[in-house]
């Protein structure tokens, strides 16, 4: 392949496109001590919040209150549920808009978080724009609050999601995309980042456990599951290897996996979520295992992350095409159906910076 195809990666037309931002606020005593009680702050701060985003033409905007974690994706629908620690919101940005308040009674939150969630068409290409407009509404939002010198940590993440296996289904249309780091996009546009942020970019893939998989390798009756993970993790790190990839992460526990830069943030797991701690920095094999034997889950995620030699002017274009080379020898090695079996891709942009 020409060098200058192999800096472009060809992602269906059918790729779903999703970008977030989230502002953290510091709740202090003095935050607090403009209101009645925890509980009329949060109110209270919500309506600004509504009031503001509404003058600012934002149309999608969360305010959560119970330190709860947001996770977004696209869905034909808008709905949001809670589970003990986090709020899954699913919603299509082309139509969906929604205000909401999400506290529980008695609880005061550590931090105040606002999900800024892009709405509209061409979400990546009106990112740089979109984040502006966040930052406007922060600087906007911070004088009216009843403290001053809050502490606001600003995390905008952005993730293209589609099949791997899209066009043996009959879908074959693809656009090509250089798939540029967002400080470089952003700088392009105009839209200016602080010189201390940090940047995480990597690969999510989700692979269910099939019954034709799970009989293939397992003997029928069995309480062990050994190796059926042990399996899956070797094919996987072989064919990773092939392509030179050495950040690299298994999680089949049954929890939900979140990808850290390590070098920056703390990372601590919980019941219900499996944090994975990358420095992009090292250079060494990086490999974090996530599986218990005796215990069956529904999925396999797997996670590949970029380095700084990864990206260069182009993007990472290149990197992704080898993640998927990669993905391409793993799928023919478990002898996955492509016609009759997803496995879902994602490529995820995060920037985080103190404001």
């Amino acid at each position: 392949m020409p060098y200058h195809h192999q800096k472009r990666i060809y992602i269906p037309t059918n790729a779903r496109s999703n970008q977030y931002i989230l502002a953290e606020i510091r709740v202090t005593d003095e935050l607090l001590s403009g209101y009645d009680d925890v509980q009329d702050a949060y109110r209270q701060l919500s309506q600004t919040v509504f009031s503001l985003a509404d003058k600012q033409e934002i149309h999608n905007i969360q305010v959560i209150a119970n330190d709860k974690l947001p996770v977004v994706r696209f869905h034909t629908e808008a709905y949001s549920f809670e589970t003990a620690e986090q709020i899954r919101f699913f919603y299509n940005p082309a139509y969906h808009e929604a205000q909401n308040l999400f506290a529980t009674a008695g609880h005061r939150a550590r931090k105040l978080r606002l999900v800024f969630l892009a709405t509209g068409s061409e979400l990546r290409s009106n990112s740089a724009t979109f984040h502006a407009k966040v930052q406007h509404f922060m600087d906007s939002l911070l004088p009216l609050l009843p403290a001053t010198g809050l502490a606001v940590k600003i995390r905008d993440h952005q993730h293209l999601s589609y099949d791997f296996f899209t066009k043996a289904k009959g879908n074959k249309e693809s656009y090509g995309y250089k798939l540029r780091a967002i400080d470089k996009r952003y700088q392009a546009r105009g839209c200016q980042l602080p010189q201390e942020h940090s940047a995480l970019n990597y690969v999510t893939v989700s692979l269910p456990l099939s019954r034709k998989l799970k009989q293939r390798i397992l003997p029928e009756g069995t309480t062990d599951f050994t190796p059926l993970y042990q399996y899956l993790e070797d094919k996987f790190l072989s064919a990773a290897s092939t392509k030179q990839l050495s950040r690299l992460a298994m999680v089949a526990n049954g929890l939900t996996p979140i990808v850290r830069n390590s070098k920056f943030e703390t990372l601590e797991s919980t019941a219900e979520l499996q944090m994975i701690g990358f420095d992009p920095n090292a250079t060494e094999q990086q490999f974090s295992r996530h599986w218990q034997g005796d215990k069956l889950a529904e999925a396999a995620h797997f996670a590949i992350v970029a380095g700084p030699k990864d990206c260069d002017d182009g993007g990472y274009g290149r990197f992704m095409n080898q993640v998927e080379e990669a993905l391409r020898s793993f799928a023919n090695e478990i002898d996955m159906d492509k016609e009759h079996e997803d496995l879902i891709l994602r490529f995820h942009q995060h920037i985080s910076y103190r404001r």
